[in-house]
């Protein structure tokens, strides 16, 4: 299915001790680029999370981010108090108090804030056993979220393409049944200059065919015609599959501009002229969209 690269996930694992939240977003960019951030407890598990991120998405900007907290209603370890060094802190702090002659000796609010006077215990790491499974499994159904987001958004947009392919394809056919016209325009001007420059004089009917096949032959756009056609066709077909086509298109769309161009420059009929904005114009927002995809 097609993808834009614009997305957001998240999900959470629950342990026995801890809850692992994974939060995923993308955005557009031109290869793929994945900012993972994760906690100093799982800083092993990033290459296995890389591979992860990598299976899923295949272009755009990803950032992975992961926090483990305590699970709710967690007992942490008690607060530990060290008598002896609290101790040693009001012990100095009257001491100064009375050489300074000064009344307030050091309250107990100061006295706890001092550093080693109140510590707890560091709650013990997740082991591997605990901490890759959780990961995993957060990561995963995070993912999955993103992609589907990323899938739902695709879909709109290669509906948005179709329809702009179908306006482009229009275009065209407004070419194909005007140019013959333009053709035949074209070698009745030629005709009536030459008689002119040759001011009544007899008129070779083999040079005149000539010189008008020479000039039709200039102005032909039947070939860029049918590349457009076929272009137009491999545009349908790519957006009715699925998968990672935003660089094909991008490229299929830089083909067909090249196409309306050359018909452009050929084009010297104000209808066909015409077609070739009004085509121009469609391939502008049809590349505007094709830069979204995956």
């Amino acid at each position: 299915m097609i993808r834009s690269m614009t997305g957001y996930g998240r999900a959470e694992a629950t342990g026995i001790r801890v809850v692992l939240s994974v939060e995923c977003k993308s955005v557009n960019h031109r290869h793929l680029d994945v900012s993972l951030k994760l906690p100093r407890v799982l800083g092993g598990f990033e290459s296995d999370a890389r591979r992860l991120i990598q299976s899923a998405v295949q272009r755009g900007r990803v950032d992975v981010s992961a926090t483990v907290s305590p699970v709710e209603g967690t007992v942490l370890n008690p607060l530990s108090v060290n008598v002896p060094q609290a101790k040693e802190y009001a012990d100095a702090a009257r001491g100064l108090a009375e050489a300074l002659d000064l009344s307030d000796g050091p309250s107990l609010g100061w006295v706890m804030a001092q550093p080693g006077v109140l510590s707890r215990e560091e709650q013990a790491p997740l082991t591997a056993e605990e901490a890759w499974p959780l990961l995993e499994r957060a990561l995963n159904a995070a993912l999955a979220e993103l992609v589907s987001r990323r899938e739902t958004e695709g879909r709109a947009l290669a509906q948005e393409l179709s329809a702009l392919g179908a306006v482009l394809a229009g275009s065209v056919d407004t070419v194909a049944q005007r140019a013959p016209v333009a053709v035949e325009r074209r070698a009745a001007r030629l005709r009536e200059r030459m008689q002119v420059m040759l001011a009544g004089a007899e008129l070779d009917p083999a040079r005149l065919a000539s010189e008008v096949a020479v000039w039709a032959d200039k102005t032909d756009v039947s070939e860029e015609l049918a590349r457009l056609r076929a272009h137009l066709s491999q545009l349908a077909a790519l957006l009715a599959g699925d998968g990672a086509v935003g660089r094909t298109l991008e490229f299929l769309i830089q083909e067909i501009h090249r196409e309306v161009n050359t018909i452009g420059s050929k084009a010297d009929d104000l209808e066909i002229s015409q077609a070739v904005i009004a085509g121009k114009s469609t391939l502008e927002k049809m590349r505007e969209q094709v830069q979204n995809l995956e």
